[in-house]
């Protein structure tokens, strides 16, 4: 990976804790991301978080706009105050990052989008789409090896975030769907939360939320989440794309490879730092058989994940900004995933199927 002359710049409103991986990117890769100023409300913070990170910190973002010259602004601040910063950030011209959802509920999001929609200044942090697992599932689709998806499974993450890996997969656009959803309660153990380790084997009650989603086109979407599921180590993440010719479930793919031919072969993942390996613990590639399905872009900066796919969605607004790529998220994309999101709430409340219907960004 070859360095970047100039690097992509962007300003930071908030200082919580989605902010921080922002500000540890822009650390980690200092010639491809450059984080050039915080905003925050409390000026001792402001101060804090510049000192810290080496970065201008100011309590304003009329301050920021005028002192810290950047591509773009993420706004990663609590929902109820993100859609007025968007306008903010619209009114004021500027490309604008917002954080997910970009309003709290269906008729914030229906407002925002009346006020800001036709700018094209707003692109939504979903880096999901990007995971490496996802995005070698992708590849392993464009290849043609499962032929013509029509259903995926996804139990892993929660609402928004899982739509857009749903749609991502199933190549699902801006179009209507029909959903039914149901909340029922199980009892399971909860040993480890953001927080840390509990060291309690006690099962709680927690609630599990099963969606199923229909689009026109025939396509099927099967959702699930578990209360904590992204911390409870013993509920597994699951991920089950399935195609005419074959699926892929779990990190192995199963395809017709002549007439009497099927092929079975596992999704592996090339980490690097394990036992006399020094080249240091990285995710090298994801690899099906012979054929590299995906490389990490991100080398050498020990990241997880999350954070090679928020690094890459960072890297893609900036060049979105100076005009340089197509935009990455745009506000209908991820508009579109909360509302699918709020269907399922609506759906599970009511105990009855409800239908997307027509949104404006449609």
């Amino acid at each position: 990976m070859t360095s970047r002359i100039d690097p992509v710049r962007y300003v930071v409103v908030g200082t919580g804790w989605r902010a921080q991986f922002f500000f540890r990117l822009a650390r980690a890769f200092p010639d491809r991301l450059r984080l050039a100023g915080v905003v925050s409300r409390d000026s001792a913070r402001a101060a804090e978080v510049a000192e810290c990170w080496g970065t201008v910190g100011v309590t304003t973002l009329d301050e920021a706009l005028e002192a810290c010259p950047a591509d773009f602004v993420i706004a990663a601040v609590p929902w109820p105050q993100t859609p007025g910063l968007i306008r903010q950030l619209v009114e004021a011209g500027r490309p604008v990052l917002a954080e997910t959802p970009p309003a709290p509920d269906l008729d914030a999001l229906h407002e925002l989008w009346d006020d800001v929609g036709a700018s094209s200044l707003v692109q939504v942090a979903e880096q999901y789409p990007r995971y490496p697992d996802v995005a070698a599932a992708r590849a392993v689709i464009e290849a043609g090896l499962i032929g013509e998806v029509d259903d995926v499974h996804v139990a892993s993450t929660h609402m928004y975030h899982a739509m857009a890996i749903m749609r991502n997969l199933l190549g699902v656009g801006l179009t209507d769907a029909t959903v039914t959803a149901t909340v029922s309660q199980h009892r399971l153990v909860d040993p480890l939360t953001p927080d840390g380790w509990t060291d309690d084997e006690t099962p709680q009650e927690v609630s599990l939320m099963r969606a199923h989603i229909g689009f026109p086109g025939g396509q099927t979407g099967l959702y699930e989440f578990w209360d904590n599921q992204w911390w409870n180590p013993v509920r597994q993440d699951r991920l089950a794309v399935r195609g005419s010719k074959g699926e892929i479930v779990d990190g192995r793919v199963s395809f017709m490879d002549g007439p009497r031919t099927v092929v079975d072969v596992p999704l592996v993942r090339r980490h690097t730092g394990a036992g006399l390996n020094l080249e240091g613990q990285d995710l090298d590639h994801i690899s099906l058989g012979a054929d590299v399905v995906y490389r990490n872009q991100w080398p050498d900066g020990r990241l997880s994940d999350d954070e090679i796919a928020t690094a890459g969605l960072l890297e893609s607004t900036g060049l979105w900004a100076r005009g340089e790529q197509p935009p990455p998220y745009p506000l209908e994309q991820g508009a579109h995933d909360w509302a699918l999101a709020l269907a399922c709430d609506r759906s599970a409340e009511q105990g009855q199927t409800v239908q997307l219907g027509v949104q404006p960004w449609m």
